[in-house]
């Protein structure tokens, strides 16, 4: 696109289509004419908002015109360019636009289009909709090529009636003809409404908007605390290892120094005696010698009177030492380190196991909202069955394990370690994790719905197998309005009806019980931390039925 091109498009009014006179902006940064911008605030001051001719954002209230110095300076400095002719041309209609439909010859774009005359009108053909009182009451919109969509195709005559029976626009004739006892009303009417409901679920997905940017947000905080914590902690880890390393490089820098330092005193001790021996050595060779040369003495007086002069021999005050303890290098040294080594093998090794745990138990918590509707916890439902290892002997198991009735006659089951022995309970097969949602029909004069633990006590107390009597266990007890855990017994907040909803998402810690009925009542919501897979459970006085989802 050339410059000119470029300029010409940023002074131009999109109203008029025609270089900007007196120009002004609103809110949005959009500029206008003074005039076209109120005029057409002027024909939108009926409605609640008002909105930008060019973006179409709204305003609540009416936005207030600011006088655009700098574009009224440039409109100046490009009239003397010569480039209000050249804009003359943009104004005339091309494939994409509305053309006027009073123009003759080269036709002007359309600036509006009314919807009583079914036409569309360029800036000088539309001003008698603005002088003539006759005109007044024409509804004027932004130009459309879609104008004889409001002809009736049957009876030629504007649609000015909406049908709701059949959801569609139909003229005065039509709500007399086929669509006669219909419930039909002005489409002004209809729009006024749904404009209404429009504007609700605006206001609804603007404050969902505002919530997920709220979320965004946390996000984005839960990001940079994951990256500064991962990254503090390598820091730290380093210079932990880091003193650990030099630990290690001191004491074997030590050892070293001490091997050294009792390698020079051994040396020097066994130095000491090798030069004491060797001067031995060398005195019993001298001895040696006068004995030999007294042997081969032929004179017999002569050896006689010499012999008894030579000095007795001593025994060698080194040897005899030397022979009775064996040498000791530093193979033990070798040997203690090699076994420091394989203890901090095993430090290591263990201490690895929990540090690589606590590095994958790491975890964000991202829960999805609790659903809203029957219909949203349904998405989570599951489908419980009984355990007959773990039902009482007093308690009948149907409906392919899901329904459980309670009976005077004390039934001959197979002795089970899982099984309840003192109490009407029964668990479900099922181990629960995730998101999980179920519900149950009861009857009779007490009923219990609960969660537990696989390792709740089967034989002991009743504060050791109860349901809700015990920390292993979550119950609703549904005949008197209660819940317990732990032997802590709380009033719910309404009355239960014969089916209760069980909603469960193990990962965020959340037990929320619901009295289903036509609509859907918050009996009592449990926030903990679940260490353990649940099982499903029941207390029965008469009988339950765990429902299939639907």
């Amino acid at each position: 696109m050339e410059q000119s091109e470029v300029d010409r498009e940023s002074i131009l009014c999109s109203i008029c289509l025609d270089l900007l006179k007196n120009p002004v902006t609103i809110t949005c940064g959009h500029s206008f004419c003074m005039n076209c911008i109120k005029t057409h605030l002027d024909e939108e001051d009926q409605k609640r908002f008002h909105s930008c001719p060019q973006c179409r954002k709204t305003f609540i209230p009416r936005p207030v015109l600011n006088k655009n110095t700098i574009l009224a300076a440039l409109v100046e400095q490009l009239k003397k360019t010569g480039l209000q002719a050249a804009s003359a041309d943009h104004r005339y209609a091309g494939p994409e636009d509305v053309a006027c439909d009073f123009c003759s010859g080269r036709k002007l774009k359309a600036i509006k289009s009314c919807l009583v005359c079914l036409a569309s009108y360029c800036e000088k053909h539309l001003q008698p909709h603005y002088d003539s009182v006759t005109f007044k009451k024409h509804k004027l919109v932004e130009p459309s090529k879609n104008l004889q969509e409001n002809i009736c195709s049957r009876h030629d005559e504007v649609m000015k009636m909406f049908c709701r029976t059949d959801q569609k626009c139909i003229c005065y004739l039509c709500s007399m003809d086929e669509h006669k006892g219909h419930n039909t009303v002005l489409a002004v009417e209809e729009r006024t409404e749904r404009q209404r409901d429009l504007e609700e679920r605006r206001g609804k997905i603007q404050q969902m908007i505002q919530d997920q940017e709220k979320d965004v947000k946390l996000l984005q905080q839960e990001v940079e605390a994951i990256n500064h914590s991962a990254d503090k902690t390598v820091e730290d880890s380093e210079k932990i290892f880091t003193e650990l390393i030099r630990l290690l490089q001191k004491r074997s820098s030590e050892v070293k120094q001490q091997i050294r330092s009792q390698q020079k005193t051994e040396v020097s001790r066994v130095k000491d005696v090798q030069e004491k021996l060797e001067q031995e050595i060398t005195e019993l060779k001298r001895k040696d010698a006068e004995l030999e040369q007294l042997s081969h003495t032929e004179d017999h007086n002569q050896f006689l009177l010499n012999y008894p002069s030579l000095p007795a021999l001593s025994e060698s005050t080194h040897s005899s030492s030397i022979n009775i303890r064996p040498l000791r290098h530093f193979e033990d040294v070798t040997a203690a380190v090699s076994q420091l080594r394989e203890k901090l093998q095993d430090v290591l090794r263990d201490s690895w196991t929990n540090i690589s745990l606590m590095v994958t138990e790491v975890d964000v918590l991202l829960s999805e909202p609790e659903p809203k509707s029957r219909a949203g916890f349904l998405r989570y439902s599951c489908e419980i069955t009984l355990d007959p290892n773990t039902a009482n002997t007093h308690l009948v198991l149907s409906e392919k394990n899901r329904k459980v009735r309670w009976t005077d006659n004390n039934l001959s089951y197979s002795s089970h370690p899982d099984r309840f022995i003192y109490q009407w309970q029964v668990l479900s097969r099922e181990s629960l994790t995730g998101r999980c949602y179920w519900e149950v029909k009861w009857s009779g004069s007490w009923f219990y719905v609960a969660v537990a633990y696989k390792n709740i006590s089967r034989a002991g107390k009743v504060n050791e197998c109860v349901f809700g009597h015990n920390d292993k266990s979550w119950s609703l007890d549904c005949s008197n309005s209660r819940f317990g855990h732990n032997n802590i017994w709380t009033s719910v907040s309404g009355p239960v009806s014969s089916r209760v909803g069980v909603y469960l998402d193990h990962r965020a810690g959340i037990l929320s019980f619901y009295s289903v009925s036509k609509t859907m009542t918050l009996l009592h919501r449990v926030q903990t931390r679940f260490t353990q897979p649940l099982l499903a459970g029941v207390n029965v006085e008469s009988s339950a039925e765990f429902c299939k989802p639907n």
